[in-house]
């Protein structure tokens, strides 16, 4: 595969530090955007490569909560240069009250799928969500099952909620309307843990719930980017009983998608 330059959003955060070096052993180069000086010397780290022909890592401190509309985002994407691939990675994680959840997590996220769209260079957005944040039951939930996602939803992470399935539901659409030059992957794993990486279930999870490593979810996200025929798709992920390569190989191969039952698909 092409070497491609992959703009990861977030990139302090715990997962996109485990897939930043999987991009660079990839030979692809990524531009890390943080949010203060204080991450800058953990970030530069994942760029340590003792390996040939590994990617560049470049690391830029700019605040996300600080983008309030599209052309803010394009102004960033155009500072990098060249990206192709973009990462959303980034969020409020709770700090700052409902309003800066919704800055970040909602808006800030649609701002930069918006430009990454209108940006001709751009041909993927990898967006990473949550397993509950959808509007409908799907019809390979039980009532069960969708009775404790619209808890999580309605009472655990209420404001959270609204805010990613706005960016997700957002994603899926200039996805669908860009067709094949812009593919929007929605990957929506669930309760992240700190273990190391396992067998996963990925696509359509039986269950609304359950835990999945963190290294699992990066390993995913790097799969699901270097394969060729990955399609605009939400992509729900727990830890399971199926090799991640071949679950991403399955996946792919079969076109599962779990934005099935809502409006936007």
């Amino acid at each position: 595969m092409a070497p491609h330059h992959v703009l990861v959003l977030g990139g302090h955060g715990k997962i996109a530090q485990l897939l930043t070096p999987l991009l660079l052993r990839r030979s692809w180069d990524v531009t890390s955007i943080i949010r203060s000086q204080e991450q800058v010397a953990a970030v530069q780290k994942l760029g340590e490569i003792k390996e040939a022909n590994s990617g560049k890592l470049n690391v830029l401190v700019r605040s996300i909560e600080d983008v309030k509309s599209e052309a803010d985002a394009k102004a960033v994407l155009d500072e990098v240069k060249d990206v192709d691939y973009v990462v959303w990675s980034a969020g409020a994680g709770g700090k700052g009250g409902s309003e800066r959840t919704y800055a970040i997590d909602r808006d800030a996220a649609i701002h930069f799928i918006h430009a990454s769209a209108s940006t001709p260079s751009v041909k993927r957005f990898l967006l990473i969500s949550y397993l509950a944040s959808r509007r409908s039951k799907p019809s390979w939930w039980s009532d069960d099952q969708w009775k404790a996602a619209e808890e999580v939803n309605t009472q655990a992470l209420p404001t959270y909620y609204k805010a990613k399935v706005a960016a997700d539901e957002e994603l899926y659409k200039v996805s669908k309307q860009r067709g094949s030059e812009f593919v929007g992957i929605d990957l929506r794993p669930g309760t992240l843990t700190l273990d190391p990486a396992g067998k996963v279930e990925l696509g359509k999870t039986k269950g609304s719930k359950g835990n999945v490593s963190r290294e699992s979810v990066a390993k995913v996200a790097d799969l699901l980017l270097a394969s060729d025929t990955a399609k605009n798709s939400w992509i729900d992920l727990l830890d399971g009983e199926e090799e991640i390569d071949k679950a991403v190989e399955r996946v792919v191969r079969e076109g599962v998608d779990a934005a099935e039952g809502e409006s936007v698909y």
